[in-house]
């Protein structure tokens, strides 16, 4: 059994993710072509890192897997993609908006199905609509695709950061106040 503050706890840290979210969705708002561009460049050193990485890994393992050239091949592939939204991070975040309005849209697909997994729960609604705003966000994302990508994707990353923190927040306020609830019930 959970005591109370352990619920507290875990469910703390989903209200402070929730809060991250919202303020990181109002920079992005604010700012949406720098934050276009800087998602580019984070990607591209994500890109180049992993590309490193994969390549040291393939060195170290090369004889037990027997994948080296595979392997390295896909270590190149990573520094080169990496390196190319770092040289060009504007074209970068041409690319990037249609891959997010892709990855908004399958994520609002998949919230809907979390909503109606967790139905019982408090507040499943929030989760329901998070969804559905998601599927339309993508929507848009691919109907303005390649017009004024640049900063639609800052824009959009920012609405979508909002709009998962409130669902966050909102929903990790709601499992702290039944965990403490229940807790609260069990206690003699």
């Amino acid at each position: 059994m959970e005591s109370r503050e352990q619920v507290k706890r875990g469910s703390g840290w989903v209200v402070g993710l929730g809060a991250v979210m919202i303020i990181l969705g109002i920079l992005a708002i604010a700012s949406p072509l720098l934050a276009g561009v800087a998602v580019s460049i984070f990607l591209g050193w994500v890109f180049v890192i992993g590309g490193i990485v994969q390549a040291v890994d393939a060195f170290r393992h090369h004889r037990s897997s027997g994948t080296l050239a595979l392997r390295l091949i896909l270590s190149v592939l990573y520094i080169v993609v990496g390196a190319l939204l770092l040289f060009n991070p504007l074209a970068g975040a041409v690319s990037l908006t249609l891959l997010i309005g892709i990855f908004f849209f399958v994520d609002g697909i998949f919230r809907v199905f979390l909503a109606f997994r967790v139905k019982p729960a408090s507040r499943w609604g929030w989760i329901l609509l998070n969804g559905i705003l998601m599927i339309i966000l993508g929507i848009f994302i691919w109907s303005q695709w390649p017009l004024n990508a640049p900063w639609i994707l800052g824009l959009w990353i920012g609405i979508g950061l909002l709009i998962n923190g409130v669902t966050t927040l909102v929903f990790g306020t709601a499992v702290l106040a039944a965990g403490a609830n229940e807790v609260t019930r069990r206690e003699p």
